[in-house]
């Protein structure tokens, strides 16, 4: 995946090496020949679920085969490297790129490179199977990039998701070095990770009015509830009527990390439906021409169309605070 507006832009840190915590025997130091008791091994240095080295390959391998499938949206390739909801958006960006401008299908099809990589690797003791990345795509140190989450699919590593961030998150890591996985269905003040997606979507179905109650106001919440507040507005509204829906995300996986100060981050799914439908006036000597996004799947016009968004984004969670999303992106995956 290669978005020219945001995760071309990624920083990545270096993770703490693992190590070793030497445990020193107390009491007696006779050995079991003369009678004493023997001294206690060292316990083993734990274990991350991979190490920073293969973790780093995985980036590499995921870097390499994106910017070979971009240059000719080979999205067969790029299934190779990259699944779930951020593969979701990746082949919608392939279908759309007959619609974009020159400007744009160049900058997306630009080899990138991630800069600053830091791993944020769980103990393999957590039971999760991923492991996350920040990174950035640009040079610009103070650019804050993106994370970069990659799971096990199919018996390989996989990037998952992508987000943009906009600031360094302080992820909290043990002595050890090892970040925290968050349990997804646990509840982290207003709201658990797995809850984010569906209850987001209530901006673009209501304009907020249950969502308003557990989100903190961002950007973000305000563009969605724009969304809904223009939804019939302009020439459109007078002869056919919009709606939003919430649906289930083409791929369910919350991700989510302790932070420092206690609270969590949050990766989600998030998906809606947009249907625009002729007023009974208009129904039988009217039809609705789709606009570009929805063209690319269905040309045809007809006296409704129902596109597809499938999203991710990026949640701050804290126990004493509503959420905050501070990334929301979503794609046209379908249109009927």
């Amino acid at each position: 995946m290669n978005r020219p507006a945001r995760l071309r832009r990624l920083t990545v840190l270096a993770i703490g090496v693992t190590t070793a915590i030497s445990l020193t025997a107390c009491g007696s130091s006779g050995s079991e020949a003369d009678g004493g008791s023997a001294s206690p091994k060292a316990s083993p240095a734990p274990k991350g679920i991979v190490d920073q080295r293969t973790a780093s390959s995985v980036v590499d391998a995921y870097e390499k085969a994106n910017n070979k499938a971009n240059a000719t949206r080979d999205a067969k390739l790029l299934g190779t490297v990259e699944a779930g909801q951020v593969h979701e958006q990746s082949k919608a960006d392939y279908k759309h790129w007959p619609t974009w401008t020159k400007k744009r299908q160049k900058t997306y099809s630009t080899p990138f490179h991630y800069r600053a990589r830091q791993f944020w690797i769980p103990a393999a003791s957590s039971g999760v199977s991923w492991f996350a990345v920040t990174a950035r795509s640009v040079k610009d140190p103070k650019d804050p990039g993106g994370l970069l989450i990659f799971d096990k699919v199919g018996g390989r590593y996989k990037m998952t998701a992508a987000v943009a961030l906009d600031a360094k998150p302080k992820i909290a890591v043990d002595k050890h070095g090892f970040a925290a996985p968050v349990d997804p269905s646990r509840k982290v003040g207003t709201l658990a990770p797995d809850e984010i997606g569906e209850r987001y979507e209530d901006f673009f179905e209501t304009g907020g009015k249950e969502a308003k109650r557990v989100f903190t106001p961002t950007e973000d919440t305000r563009e969605s509830t724009k969304v809904f507040t223009e939804r019939n507005s302009g020439e459109s509204g007078r002869w056919s009527t919009t709606k939003y829906d919430v649906e289930d995300p083409a791929h369910p996986a919350v991700y989510a990390l302790r932070l420092a100060n206690g609270g969590a981050l949050a990766v989600f799914p998030t998906a809606h439906t947009e249907a625009q439908v002729l007023k009974p006036a208009y129904l039988y000597n009217s039809k609705i021409t789709p606009g570009p996004n929805a063209r690319v799947y269905n040309p045809t016009p007809r006296i409704a169309i129902i596109n597809e968004y499938q999203g991710q984004g990026l949640a701050e969670l804290q126990p004493q605070a509503k959420a905050k999303v501070t990334t929301l992106e979503y794609r046209v995956t379908g249109s009927k």
